[in-house]
């Protein structure tokens, strides 16, 4: 068996490759049970974020195994292997680990030390228990990642003055603001008609930073009014106006700054819808949504700028280098979790043997105690019978202790299959 992680990211693929490969959670089930329906996969789980898609799985094979992983990701996306393969990444055992360590921790994230991620990595493990995806080994590395981003968050300076994607996109608007008045930096949006699509996640906190950021207002649009209301009554400070979606084109002729969150496929701002429109200003798009919800010919508009997930570059670069210190608190913590692991993960190589161990000395235990009973005759009481099982029973436990609990113990491969070739040899058990 084989742990391996296949995928891309925002460091190896542009966002017009990742929204073809994004999976929603509406299919999620599916495309689990495609990958384990392989008969290389014996365990699978998919991290899919707007910067990333990952599937993490325990193969039989790492060569066959990784080749049905991107054979699935290329039937998904409808892309060629050939044209998907640069931008795809794979890590294997132990890299794969560590790989994931740091992505829960935030130190793999667009915004370094993100903490939304832990949260997306927690869903993924979530989905993988109710999907019946994961097995012990998966579901044991999924937990212990999850357990290292709390741990990283809360014993180094990592998540202090953390920020997100939504973060991010804010500061882009303000930097953009800046930049179109002759400033290198940031500028407060007070002045700046405002509008959000989308209440979800990404929205909530939008919200929330757009009202640290100074904005006066903000028409939130979303396609059910509902959900809408009940995001805005979370910010009874911020003036929130809640719109349906239908009204989206009154919002981008009178606003100059909209962002955009939704969970549509297709993009829903285009340049189509843009052109007929009186607009009364500049207008700004930032788009977070990955698919796109806005489509690339909206820039070709006059008068329009628009910026997707992978322009957020510009402002996470600003502060990028102070951030770095602060991940390097956390390298030496994921080194040891990610060991932990792999300890674990070691020991289990000796399960096979060990049982053969213990069920090769039952067995002579058995014909060795029946042997002394029939000579003890029919004078020995049921009770003796028993005191003198428990007793056999409690020699062949004292007698494994120390080998089983040896070959437990951390320590090199190579030692470990050393020490089990020698007790297969001596015991005459069949290798493992």
């Amino acid at each position: 068996m084989h742990i391996a992680v296949v995928g891309l990211s925002h460091r190896t693929a542009p966002v017009e490759i990742r929204e073809r490969l994004s999976i929603p959670e509406q299919t999620m089930e599916t495309s689990l049970q495609s990958l384990r329906n392989h008969e290389q996969v014996l365990e699978a789980s998919i991290l899919s974020t707007c910067n990333r898609l990952e599937i993490y799985t325990l193969v039989r094979n790492p060569d066959l195994g990784v080749d049905a992983v991107r054979n699935f990701l290329s039937s998904h996306s409808g892309l060629a292997c050939g044209d998907l393969t640069p931008h795809l990444f794979s890590f294997h055992h132990d890299d794969a680990v560590d790989h994931l360590m740091r992505v829960a921790a935030g130190l793999d994230s667009l915004v370094l030390g993100e903490g939304q991620i832990l949260s997306q990595v927690k869903k993924m493990m979530r989905l993988g228990q109710e999907h019946k995806s994961l097995g012990p080994i998966l579901n044991r590395l999924l937990t212990q990642a999850v357990s290292t981003g709390k741990r990283v968050r809360s014993e180094t300076n990592l998540g202090t003055g953390a920020v997100s994607i939504s973060s991010a996109a804010v500061e882009l608007a303000q930097l953009k603001l800046g930049q179109s008045r002759g400033l290198d930096q940031l500028v407060t949006l007070e002045s700046e008609q405002i509008a959000v699509v989308g209440a979800g996640r990404m929205s909530r906190l939008l919200l929330q930073h757009l009202k640290a950021k100074g904005a006066s207002g903000v028409v939130l649009l979303n396609r059910t009014l509902q959900r809408a209301e009940q995001l805005a009554s979370d910010f009874p400070d911020l003036p929130v106006q809640c719109r349906p979606l239908d009204q989206l084109d009154q919002c981008l002729s009178t606003c100059s700054l909209v962002f955009t969150s939704t969970a549509a496929d297709d993009p829903i701002i285009d340049a189509a819808r843009l052109r007929p429109l009186n607009r009364r200003s500049k207008l700004r798009l930032i788009d977070i949504g990955v698919p796109r919800n806005i489509a690339a010919d909206a820039a070709d508009v006059d008068g329009v700028e628009s910026h997707d997930v992978d322009d957020l570059q510009e402002v996470v670069a600003r502060n990028q280098e102070a951030r770095q210190a602060m991940a390097r608190e956390a390298e030496q913590l994921l080194q040891q979790e990610a060991q932990q692991f792999l300890d674990w993960w070691d020991s289990l190589e000796a399960v096979p043997t060990i049982n053969q161990l213990r069920s090769s000395l039952a067995t002579i235990r058995v014909e060795e105690l029946q042997t002394a009973l029939s000579r003890m005759g029919p004078d020995f009481s049921a009770r003796e019978r028993k005191v003198v099982e428990a007793l056999s029973k409690g020699i062949i436990n004292k007698i494994l202790h120390t080998p089983v609990t040896q070959l437990r113990a951390p320590q090199k491969r190579q030692d470990r299959q050393q020490a089990l070739q020698t007790v297969e040899r001596l015991f005459d058990l069949e290798p493992s």
